[in-house]
């Protein structure tokens, strides 16, 4: 048992790391601890998705925090703010309608720094971002478990279910962000 909770101390801290510091496939760990959850003891795939979602929403409030304290200077210095014409977009979704925004950018690859910027930038009360980043965190988890547990219960072997889920979650994150650039590429020659 106690290995299992310094595995999920670790899920914990990788994840929270990896909201703070996008380069790390946070989504990847998820499905690989969930896929190992998966043939170890099943129950432990609840665990995994509490640690992810946990470590998903203090990554997400740190992050948040430093971009309200710092703003868009910060955010340029730290070079989480890259597509200023996309953000600009993103701020005018998060005006209209900010807890759909906020429960989706955490489901798309890519969504979630831009809308953490924006949401910032705007001045979204704390208050309204720590309720609707609960539920965006939670889901995003689930998401995430699911695609291990599924690589888990696909193969015989713990790691081929890991590297199965891995892979998924790189692939899909590709395709997205393929298609996000296409769509850029796209509305910059219309």
């Amino acid at each position: 048992m106690i290995s299992e909770l310094a595995a999920l101390a670790w899920l914990f801290a990788v994840v929270s790391f990896g909201a703070i510091v996008p380069i790390v496939p946070t989504g990847a760990a998820v499905s690989g601890a969930a896929a190992l959850a998966f043939h170890d003891n099943p129950f432990l795939v609840v665990l995994v998705i509490a640690a992810g979602a946990a470590g998903a929403y203090v990554g997400d409030l740190v992050m948040y925090a430093v971009c309200r304290a710092g703003g868009e200077q910060l955010a340029r210095r730290l070079r989480w703010l890259r597509d200023e014409e996309h953000l600009g977009a993103v701020k005018e979704r998060l005006q209209r309608s900010q807890i759909p925004v906020l429960l989706v950018s955490r489901l798309l690859p890519g969504g979630r720094v831009p809308v953490l910027l924006a949401a910032a930038f705007v001045g979204l009360s704390w208050r309204t971002f720590v309720v609707a980043n609960l539920p965006a965190c939670a889901l995003w988890s689930v998401v995430y478990a699911g695609i291990g547990v599924a690589g888990g219960s696909i193969f015989p072997e713990p790691w081929q279910g890991v590297v199965a889920a891995i892979i998924l979650v790189l692939v899909i994150s590709q395709i997205v962000s393929m298609v996000n650039k296409r769509r850029a590429a796209a509305t910059e020659n219309a």
